[in-house]
């Protein structure tokens, strides 16, 4: 099968260790280059785990970068940074701290899970060091404080507007349940965090955000991004043919037998002329390129 896919977004262990909740253990990178070469994935963003709410095994920085050096063909490095990192201040200066894995081959920060609301304080000082040293950030929201993770955003995402007006400079990678769920205008305090379906409803302020802010781009991994574009099959192609040049192909693999389901969705939309091949290969890999300063694949 031709490599092509670039993964925005997936997390790995060097060895099996603690299991999950599910009971299962994250994928070793081995496991994931079995499965990348299996669906036609060419490289992948591996995102640290630092924020303790989400942690099961923590993958540090360092051994982020020393499985992306290791495997510098097919691992691509992101560091994160937890808001509450150098004294818990919003004036803790992170910058030197990401320039620091910035020159090691780090291409952004995530995923941010912090429990936090999206506008802390805490929160916006991470983002205004990210801007300012030119990282894009991929962000999870969650829907309540404790008992999740994610930045904690309320329906119609208030906080996250703010922020990209804060930083227009930043560019927001959108993922997570709470954040897709609001691709339709009738989602509601109590399918939010969840995977609704059925059709598309107008207003939906993933749409209207992603018109009003360019710095919004979107992270297909998991569930909840292949729900949003696959549960009403037409309004997922409009969506995107409208923002082709910033939405992401991704999986999310977390054990070595997720589903990664997004893979046959943009094909089959290829093959039955929902999306363009130039779509296609821009939401795949050409976006990815651009954003992460890759050279261009064959």
């Amino acid at each position: 099968m031709e490599k092509k896919l670039i993964d925005i977004h997936v997390h790995t262990c060097p060895r099996p260790t603690t299991t999950r909740p599910n009971g299962q253990t994250y994928a070793t990178p081995e496991q994931l280059i079995e499965r990348y070469d299996a669906i036609g994935v060419a490289m992948a963003v591996i995102l640290p785990q630092a924020n303790p709410e989400c942690a099961h095994r923590r993958l540090s920085d360092d051994e982020c970068l020393a499985i992306c050096n290791e495997y510098p063909c097919r691992f691509i490095p992101f560091c994160n940074v937890d808001p509450r990192y150098l004294t818990n201040s919003p004036e803790a200066d992170f910058s030197p701290l990401l320039n620091y894995y910035k020159e090691r081959g780090c291409k952004g920060v995530g995923e941010c899970a912090a429990n936090l609301p999206f506008d802390d304080p805490l929160v916006l000082n991470l983002f205004k060091h990210c801007e300012a040293c030119g990282m894009p950030l991929t962000f999870h929201v969650a829907t309540q404080r404790g008992g999740m993770y994610g930045l904690i955003d309320e329906l119609g995402l208030p906080r996250l507007e703010r922020a990209l007006a804060m930083f227009p400079g930043l560019i927001f990678l959108g993922h997570s349940q709470a954040f897709w769920s609001e691709i339709s205008g009738d989602v509601t305090a109590q399918n939010r965090g969840g995977y609704p379906k059925g059709p598309i409803a107008t207003g939906g302020r993933v749409v209207e955000l992603m018109r009003r802010y360019p710095n919004l781009h979107g992270d297909l991994s998991a569930g909840s991004g292949h729900n949003a574009v696959s549960r009403d099959p037409e309004f997922g192609c409009r969506f995107m043919n409208e923002f082709q040049d910033r939405l992401y192909f991704g999986t999310d693999i977390c054990a070595p037998d997720t589903p990664t389901p997004l893979v046959g969705f943009l094909k089959e939309m290829l093959d039955s002329g929902g999306i363009s091949r130039e779509v296609y290969e821009r939401i795949g890999w050409r976006n990815a390129e651009i954003l992460l300063g890759l050279d261009p694949q064959d």
